[in-house]
């Protein structure tokens, strides 16, 4: 039995179908769009369209904007000799956030993945390895450390290392405030792989 009427149950269907929207979330947004006032709605609406019609790739780092460059790409105060390659774009702006690295990013929207059929050329390497030919220094590989994360890396670093331009990993390692008893073995070999002076 429905609880709803048919169009409240279809907003509330949209919402929860939107991801990190549980069936929750999507009810408590649902009344709460209902009850905006109309013109709140519209121009909501209006902002999503825009945005759907209006943002693309950036032609250098693939991440999205609504430029032919992104702003970190564009800013000529960055390190473009310096590339870090993140999985997607949500990475990136975790970088961003940190507000320390200066300079620029590959997106390649993925990791490679056999079993879900997801090769090397279903991600932005190809883009990667054409930016390359310019005049990199260095290239940081930021993708996680998941299997997929570690096999895209290893194929990277492959790729990149007979140019002659240095690779690097992010280090990883036992989180702040984790508890070593509670971390697997690899975390703790790849943190004391990674140790730094004090």
């Amino acid at each position: 039995m429905d609880l709803y009427s048919g169009h409240i149950n279809k907003l509330i269907e949209e919402l929860a179908a939107l991801p990190g929207i549980g069936s929750k979330s999507a009810q408590r947004l649902a009344f709460h769009l209902i009850n905006l006032p109309k013109d709140k709605v519209k121009r909501l609406t209006d902002v999503v369209l825009e945005a759907r019609e209006n943002v693309r790739y950036c032609k250098e780092c693939f991440t999205l904007t609504d430029r032919e460059l992104c702003p970190v790409c564009a800013n000529q105060k960055r390190d473009h000799n310096l590339i870090m390659v993140v999985e997607n774009v949500r990475d990136l702006a975790a970088y961003e956030k940190t507000g320390r690295y200066e300079g620029v990013y590959h997106v390649l929207h993925g990791a490679i993945s056999p079993m879900l059929g997801i090769g090397p050329g279903d991600i932005r390497l190809k883009e990667l390895m054409e930016r390359l030919k310019g005049e990199v220094e260095e290239v940081i590989i930021a993708t996680n450390s998941s299997l997929e994360g570690e096999t895209t890396a290893m194929y990277i670093a492959k790729l990149v290392k007979p140019t002659g331009i240095k690779v690097t990993r992010i280090a990883s390692g036992v989180p702040v405030g984790g508890d070593l008893e509670y971390i697997d073995e690899v975390t703790l070999l790849r943190a004391l792989e990674g140790r730094t002076p004090i």
